[in-house]
């Protein structure tokens, strides 16, 4: 297991990717991810940076609306499946509905990494679709541009550029 601690006075890297496709309480897809963000940082998740905002097409359903998304670094004393909760909480707040996978929603937010680990348990660390989307690899190489898949080992540019446009 990676050493989670870092350098002195260094936070474990740690990355939740914000997605959006419909409108909630706080309004506009880009409206409810700004929203969301204070919703963290109001619960103790320091955001330490994020990505400029990201529109893409919604999938698999093209015909959905599009999607605003990003990627945050974070700083939290909360462990992976706590923090996993918050973010559950959090969407929940914002009017999400669990129903069909891959539905439009108001708020989606997933733990992509964890400072490095590889854990098959709840959550499953990394994200295990991280690699297949180009709308998280793109806003996370722009907060990390030198991190690596902690499993597979591969450098984020190699995994983007696995993958096709559009």
């Amino acid at each position: 297991m990676p050493d989670l601690k870092g350098p002195p006075g260094e936070l474990p890297k740690i990355f939740i990717a914000l997605g959006a496709n419909i409108p909630s309480s706080a309004g506009s897809p880009a409206d409810t991810l700004r929203a969301a963000v204070r919703a963290l940082e109001a619960r103790d998740v320091q955001i330490l940076e994020i990505s400029r905002f990201h529109r893409t097409a919604a999938w698999p359903d093209p015909s959905d609306p599009p999607f605003t998304n990003a990627v945050a670094r974070v700083g939290t004393s909360l462990q992976p499946l706590a923090l996993l909760e918050l973010l559950h909480d959090v969407e929940t707040d914002f009017g999400r509905k669990r129903s069909a996978p891959n539905a439009p929603r108001t708020l989606d937010l997933d733990l992509i990494d964890y400072g490095g680990r590889n854990e098959e348990g709840r959550p499953r660390l990394p994200h295990p679709r991280v690699a297949e989307r180009r709308f998280v690899l793109e806003p996370l190489a722009e907060v990390a541009p030198d991190w690596t898949h902690p499993v597979t080992g591969t450098p984020i540019a190699e995994l983007l550029s696995r993958l096709p446009r559009g």
